[in-house]
């Protein structure tokens, strides 16, 4: 197995939450200097950390990385200067991650439900679909389910977003994030330097109306209504078959425990021992609903259980024959990837153990050396297939049965990487919506600022020559604008392009 295969271990599975150089937490404020003082301090602890460790700050690729840090220092600290509270001081750490605009940089506010200001909404939830912003459940005397969100206190849906969600939640230029982060127009999350909508106007079956907006706190029913416009009805991990013929295997998590890796060892030895069921299927779904990445050795593993060990190395060895991965030697970042040795070593990842094992010695000699990477090569990439796509008399039997892959729009890191295995072959089908995008920066770690309120996100490594580009989504072959993500509905959408593939036959 070529290094390749193990350069997807990145962002998720280092969220184990291990915070190297944690400090112990000092007193919580509790008052508005102290609140501020303490968003001021974190913003430029969270910049220094960042600068001290981030592979962006030395890419080759990416000049404006470091112009972009230091910018998104003078907007934090710009409205930390404001902050006296704790919504202000959370909204002040989003604006600095929103500036830099990488989804692997920046900070997590952690206040913990103790100190962060209790949520409110107004008695509805929304989804985005491809045509706009929708009512996907009301309380009785709110809007109509099914309503379009047309704007708020003379503002159009898309500014309102822009103002109140995208300056806080940023990359407003990914599709998906449209699809996953628009719900929170109508949460107030105690924000300061936003203006919540007092009066909206909506539509519904080509007539047009308007509601004054009342907040209050959430209740169950709000998390409820929430996870279900979310991503739907989601399973647990699994395989099943809905009908003879059909198979669902639903991967929720690419961060599974342990119970979920068992469960994914299953899928793939039941497909692999009973291969000729899969071969004669009429479709295979892998259901993508709620994943937001961790380790693609688990959508790989998948990939060679379903088309054959050869044929998934030899594609992917093609598609990333020219990738290298740079691998930023801080100390910081030697220490989380040592650590890696033995989280992997506990969850019986033997290859991944020699995986991790490699980079921190590699690491470790290049911090050694004062070089700012250590740079992980493959040593049998000279012996990349010309033709990656051609079967060889060593292959299983080809597995050509339609494959459709539903995608949610939080869909990034190990996420996306199981869209980059899974689309190298052309029985595969995207339905759902457009992902989110990854920044070329992964194997991201967490470490605690001194004020124990907020972690720095540090990436450890950067892709250089990546086939899929900073910042690239997929778009799916179906779009699912459905406001219900259930089960049910993607059922009928695979089973209606399944008998429109059988009428062109």
């Amino acid at each position: 197995m070529s290094n390749h295969a193990f350069r997807a271990l990145h962002a998720g599975l280092a969220l184990l939450a291990v915070a190297f150089g944690a400090h112990a937490q000092t007193a919580v404020p509790a008052t508005p200097a102290e609140w501020r003082q303490a968003a001021i301090q974190d913003i430029e602890e969270g910049a220094r950390i960042t600068r001290d460790n981030h592979p962006g700050m030395f890419d080759p690729a990416n000049p404006a990385f470091a112009g972009n840090l230091d910018k998104a220092r003078q907007e934090g600290l710009a409205l930390a200067a404001k902050v006296d509270g704790p919504g202000a001081y959370t909204a002040a750490l989003l604006r600095f991650n929103a500036a830099i605009g990488d989804g692997h940089a920046g900070m997590n506010p952690g206040l913990g439900a103790e100190l962060a200001p209790a949520p409110r909404w107004p008695g509805f939830v929304v989804v985005w679909r491809e045509t706009g912003l929708f009512i996907h459940a009301s309380e009785p005397g709110g809007p109509a389910a099914g309503s379009q969100v047309l704007g708020c206190d003379g503002k159009p849906v898309k500014k309102l977003l822009e103002d109140n969600v995208f300056a806080f939640d940023g990359r407003i230029g990914e599709p998906g994030r449209w699809w996953s982060r628009t719900r929170n127009l109508f949460v107030d999350s105690g924000n300061p330097f936003i203006q919540l909508p007092r009066r909206c106007e909506f539509a519904l079956n080509g007539k047009t109306y308007a509601r004054d907006i009342a907040w209050k706190p959430w209740d169950e029913q709000t998390r409820r209504w929430r996870t279900a416009a979310y991503n739907g009805q989601t399973l647990e991990a699994g395989l099943s078959e809905p009908r003879k013929g059909l198979y669902w295997i639903a991967m929720p998590s690419y961060q599974p425990d342990e119970k979920e890796r068992e469960t994914y060892r299953a899928i793939n030895k039941e497909i692999s021992g009973k291969r000729q069921r899969f071969l004669d299927a009429d479709a295979v779904v892998i259901d993508l609903r709620q994943n937001q990445g961790g380790s693609s050795f688990w959508s790989r593993d998948l990939a060679v259980a379903l088309w054959g060990e050869g044929r998934v190395k030899r594609r992917m060895d093609a598609r990333s024959a020219r990738t290298e991965v740079w691998w930023r030697a801080s100390p910081g970042n030697v220490e989380h990837v040592t650590h890696l040795v033995e989280e992997l070593t506990r969850e019986k990842q033997a290859d991944a153990v020699e995986w991790a094992r490699r980079n921190s010695a590699g690491m470790q000699a290049a911090l050694a050396r004062g070089d700012k990477f250590y740079v992980e090569k493959d040593g049998d990439m000279a012996a990349v297939a010309k033709y990656p796509a051609a079967d060889l008399p060593t292959d299983p039997p080809p597995f050509t049965r339609p494959v459709y892959v539903i995608v949610p729009g939080q869909c990034a890191s190990a996420c996306l990487d199981a869209l980059d295995v899974f689309t190298q072959f052309p029985n595969t089908v995207l339905i759902g919506a457009p992902s989110s995008a990854d920044s070329t920066y992964m194997e991201v770690r967490t470490q605690k600022l001194h004020s124990g309120l907020a972690s720095a996100i540090i990436p450890n490594k950067v892709y250089v020559n990546r086939a899929r580009a900073n910042g690239q989504v997929y778009l799916p072959a179906i779009y699912v604008n459905d406001l219900d993500w259930s089960v049910a509905t993607f059922l009928r959408v695979v089973e209606r392009d399944l008998a429109r593939k059988a009428v062109g036959k």
